[in-house]
């Protein structure tokens, strides 16, 4: 089986040296020392001033909410993980979509101020596939409006726009380090914000609402990463450059063999050093996306519908109409990329591409 991303582990000696630092220390969680080291070593990778790990990814998005959206309106994209939104209406906020840019496939930032109400609180914007959002644009709008802006930069670990982290961009951004992520804990994540306030306001939620040991900020839930978690991410970092690298030979390899005459793929923004996290092609439409999926699964290639649906279809929610994100999302197809592809594989990939009927 060819899967369409694949778990990077280090060498399991190099996990058990550092994991037998947590047992020496029969410390486990409660912010021990290999997580206290592994937000020390992040900060430094990522040239960034405040960042906490927590247990998954999605609990900095809800935290974020939960702080900055205060019940209000969300403008959100419609093209992301359905924890985005989910997000937003577990924390009792409301979704309000705003259809993509058909090129960069992140929201389009000329059509947020229309659906700007007296209810809107905050925007919450994806880096899709770690493509930067126009960051300088979303933040002009916020600021004369009084929005707060979190960015869901799940996708975008190690990737730079004009120098700079984009991480370092809103009031703050969220990353996951899921275990099929570039970077990972086994399952993780964290927040980074350039504003001290926020962040100590976010660390005591993510700690019961702890200020001090026998006292307490205000309400808090528990999302602090393990000792376990950190003790991966510590072996996992050291092998990051060489995992983008590794990635960055797929991608090219997949731009100079796929004929793309009656496919393209997404456009990168301008002045973004990339990740390469993932590969989607979109197609002429979703029928020759399905008769695709067909053709490779008959060869035990895995791809994914990534994101499909899109996110203003949800059953929970009410239907408005979104008629890039609908559009692309029925024809986006992420094909392999990860550690260890071989070579022969990438060719059957792109042979069975190259040879698809329409």
């Amino acid at each position: 089986m060819i899967t369409v991303t694949k778990t990077f582990l280090p060498p399991i000696e190099e996990y058990r040296a550092i994991l037998q630092r947590a047992w020496d220390k029969q410390w486990l969680t409660n912010r021990g020392e290999l997580v206290l080291e592994l937000e020390g070593k992040l900060k430094t990778y990522l040239e960034v001033p405040n960042l906490t790990c927590t247990n998954n990814g999605t609990v900095p998005l809800q935290i974020a909410l939960e702080l900055l959206g205060k019940g209000g309106e969300i403008i959100t994209t419609p093209f992301s993980y359905v924890a985005t939104t989910a997000a937003i209406v577990w924390q009792h906020c409301t979704p309000v979509f705003v259809d993509i840019h058909p090129e960069y496939l992140t929201i389009d930032e000329r059509l947020i101020e229309a659906a700007i109400t007296p209810k809107t609180t905050a925007i919450l914007a994806t880096h899709v596939f770690g493509n930067p959002c126009a960051v300088e644009a979303i933040e002009a709008i916020a600021y004369k409006h009084g929005l707060k802006v979190i960015y869901d930069a799940a996708h975008a670990f190690g990737v730079s726009y004009k120098g700079e982290s984009l991480f370092t961009y809103g009031d703050v951004s969220t990353c996951s380090f899921h275990a099929t992520k570039l970077f990972h804990t086994g399952e993780g994540g964290c927040w980074i914000t350039k504003n001290k306030e926020l962040n100590d306001l976010m660390f005591y939620s993510h700690n019961f609402g702890h200020f001090k040991p026998e006292q307490y900020f205000d309400v808090g839930i528990n999302a602090k990463m393990s000792e376990l978690q950190a003790a991966l991410g510590l072996a996992v970092l050291p092998y990051v450059d060489s995992l983008i690298e590794e990635r960055k030979q797929i991608y090219d390899t997949y731009n100079s063999t796929i004929n793309f005459n009656d496919k393209r793929r997404i456009s990168l923004r301008e002045g973004t050093y990339w990740n390469y996290s993932y590969y989607p092609i979109i197609l002429k439409s979703e029928e020759t996306l399905k008769q695709l999926m067909f053709n490779l699964t008959e060869k035990q290639i895995n791809t994914r519908r990534y994101f499909y649906p899109s996110l203003n279809t949800l059953n929970y929610l009410q239907y408005k109409e979104m008629i890039v994100s609908e559009d692309i999302s029925k024809r986006i197809l992420c094909l392999p990329i990860y550690k260890g592809l071989a070579a022969d594989e990438i060719e059957l990939v792109v042979r069975i591409i190259n040879n698809l009927k329409e």
